[in-house]
């Protein structure tokens, strides 16, 4: 056997390490960074490191407001976002944005006396709290809120402004921005100027945050000691055009929304930051007339780590449609430049850039913004400096001051920014800064759709039920759904249609360098708390029209199941409407299968509104249906309603409260107090919506 001296021990170490070091170059080490790539990349939760005390975020970003934003759908955080740059450019205040769960809030206590808290905080569904919001509600609102210091009150050098998004067709109207500042007050926190309210049910959402936050700032300019000052736009975000890539470079985003998409080894937990690239297993037409859809598709999610419970959301992450992609690039005069690569780095240490990049305008405008929504008057009046006339500057001041005007313009024929900027100028408007659109616009949110499956019955399949939206409005092309189009462009490629092209609007259907190819959305699973009961012999009664019958499929499909198990099923009345029977009467050949199953347990009773010489609604059918309605409520039957909050849910619990009066002899007012009751015991439950 061979012997080794230290010497040749020595020097085959060093070939040993020198061959690992050689293959793991540009692998473990000897990387070169991207000094524009952004932290965006990563899927999930805070960067090691990032810290979870705002006054020290503060501290350490001289910072001297924070506005907080607890948002499901991305409007109350671009509200926070407007709310802190409006506080930079008029007063000089050095604002910052931050997500309420991003933070700890055991030393809110320490905020000094010269520092504001803004908070902007939306209510969604009956009464609750946003996803992003929760841990922050229990914390302020508990019985013994524990801060760091022994201060007595705690808030005492606290001041904070509070604006709320709510709607008024809930019973719980804007209680996060009414519970938050009762809490604070409570806690000894001083709060400047009312607490704003705005209404989405009334469609004024809008017009009410406009018409808080100027008094909101005369309080606080005068309880601060801010002298306002010449507003001038200052831009976020820096955009540098990348010359030595293309969009073909393999480190380019393209619409993946992050790192592990990009290298095409997406992985869970898939979630509100990272979709789930979901086969569609089936599509279909549930309507039996020409000029209306309504799809019915089954997502296959077996590939996943996703599971649902009846009666749970699945989100769409959407895709804008390419003729308003073509349009916003071209009247912003960057349709020849829609393939150039470019890098966004936040000028702020405190802002996020909203997407991954490196990336390209055509993926930002097609995949992160919410071009199609309808503008907003305080982004137009950002823009007027901006114009490419004397002529069109002086008319977006106009349209940026005077809310009648604007409404007559724009917001009554539903303009998004392009049609806006076109409506206004034919001129490009080129001198826009891109980072205005990246701060102004809203970056596209996942439309969410309650489940119409029971997850008993096929547990890795997802289905949904979908009306594809088109609104004829006057002066103006048909206002066109962005999330259920572009799902009409997928039922159309999956049943053979090569070049689907759903109203003219074409969709980049197979996603960021053909990841979506083969008929694939990207999707993840919101947990809902509109569930059956926990036992199923328990009675229930079901009010869904139209799409609104989604998860009372689930739900009966459910129960079926569980009657052939030979389970006790209790009482199943479900009230569906529809227009016509013969046109868009959703499941009509399913539901006696449901009814074999079910026996004389299960009722479906139908209201078809067009029908007869008078039209007939579900509130209508259930009043007919008192007697037994009453009954069951009695045996504490759970009452369910989906569908449209503004009228149908409303007049729905009106006609409950009738029913109860009527049948048990009981003042109204009584029982009103009674559906109250029924409401906070989760007796009575909705899945509604604007």
């Amino acid at each position: 056997m061979a012997q080794f001296d230290t010497l040749d021990i020595v020097v085959l170490a060093a070939i040993f390490l020198a061959t690992v070091a050689w293959f793991t170059k540009g692998k473990y080490w000897g990387i070169t960074r991207d000094p524009y790539a952004t932290s965006y990349a990563a899927a999930n939760g805070n960067k090691p490191g990032k810290t979870r005390n705002i006054i020290e975020k503060m501290e350490e970003s001289n910072k001297n407001c924070v506005v907080f934003y607890g948002s499901q759908t991305g409007t109350a955080e671009d509200y926070a976002s407007r709310l802190a740059k409006e506080g930079k450019s008029r007063f000089g205040l050095e604002t910052m944005v931050a997500d309420l769960e991003d933070y700890d809030y055991e030393n809110l206590d320490t905020l000094p006396e010269d520092k504001i808290a803004m908070f902007v905080l939306a209510t969604y569904g009956e009464g609750e709290p946003t996803d992003n919001a929760v841990d922050f509600y229990e914390f302020i609102t508990g019985e013994d809120v524990a801060f760091s210091n022994a201060a007595d009150p705690p808030l005492e050098n606290m001041k904070f402004v509070a604006f709320g998004l709510g709607n008024n067709t809930y019973e719980h109207y804007n209680s996060m921005v009414r519970n938050v500042t009762k809490a604070l007050e409570k806690l000894g926190a001083t709060r400047i100027g009312d607490a704003g309210e705005g209404d989405d049910g009334a469609g004024t959402m809008e017009e009410d945050f406009l018409a808080w936050k100027d008094p909101m700032w005369t309080a606080l300019a005068e309880k601060m000691g801010l002298e306002e000052r010449e507003a001038v736009y200052e831009p976020v975000f820096a955009i540098t055009e990348r010359e030595g890539l293309t969009k073909d470079s393999p480190e380019v985003y393209l619409g993946e929304p992050n790192k592990m998409h990009l290298e095409g080894n997406a992985k869970g937990p898939f979630n509100a930051h990272n979709p789930y690239i979901a086969p569609i297993a089936e599509s279909r037409e549930i309507f039996t007339v020409k000029d209306r859809n309504c799809l019915h598709m089954e997502i296959d999610i077996s590939g996943s780590n996703l599971s649902y419970q009846t009666g749970d959301h699945i989100a769409i992450w959407p895709t804008n449609a390419g003729k308003e992609v073509d349009r916003f690039l071209n009247i912003t005069g960057l349709l020849s430049k829609r393939d150039s690569v470019i890098s966004v780095k936040a000028l702020d240490p405190t802002a996020k850039v909203p997407f991954p990049t490196p990336t390209t305008y055509d993926a930002i405008v097609r995949y992160h913004m919410e071009i199609c929504a309808p503008v907003s008057r305080q982004f137009i009046a950002t823009l007027a400096p901006f114009a490419p006339t004397e002529e069109s500057k002086v008319e977006m001041a106009k349209l940026g001051s005077d809310k009648d005007y604007f409404h007559e313009k724009i917001s009554n024929r539903y303009l998004n920014i392009a049609q806006a900027l076109e409506a206004i100028s034919k001129e490009k408007w080129t001198a826009i800064p891109f980072s205005a659109f990246i701060e102004g616009l809203n970056k596209v949110q996942p439309r969410y759709y309650s489940i119409s499956s029971s997850s008993l019955v096929q547990k890795q399949k997802i289905s949904i039920t979908a009306v594809v939206e088109s609104i004829e409005i006057p002066g103006r092309d048909a206002l066109k759904g962005v999330t259920t189009n572009y799902l009409l462009a997928l039922k159309q490629k999956q049943h053979g249609d090569d070049h689907p092209d759903p109203h003219g609007l074409t969709y980049e259907i197979t996603g960021p360098r053909n990841k979506y190819d083969g008929v694939h959305v990207p999707v993840h699973v919101r947990h809902s708390n509109f569930k059956l009961p926990s036992d199923p012999s328990k009675p229930i009664i079901m009010v869904g029209p139209g799409t609104g019958v989604a998860p009372f499929r689930g739900f009966v499909q459910e129960r079926a199941a569980q009657a052939k198990a030979g389970e006790n099923v209790g009482r199943t009345i479900l009230f569906f409407g529809c227009r016509k029977q013969k046109e868009d009467f959703l499941y009509s050949d399913e539901w006696n299968t449901y009814k074999e199953a079910l026996g004389d347990k299960f009722s479906l009773i139908t209201a078809f509104s067009r029908e007869g010489p008078k039209k007939v609604y579900v509130q209508h059918r259930l009043q007919e249906h008192a007697k037994e309605v009453n009954e069951l409520l009695l045996q504490k039957a759970y009452f369910y309603v989906c569908g449209d909050a503004a009228n149908m849910a409303r007049e729905v619990n009106a006609v409950l409260a009738k029913i109860m009066a009527e049948q048990r002899g009981i003042p109204e007012a009584k029982a009103e107090e009674i559906v109250k009751s029924m409401r906070s015991a989760n007796q009575y439950q909705e899945d509604v919506w604007s």
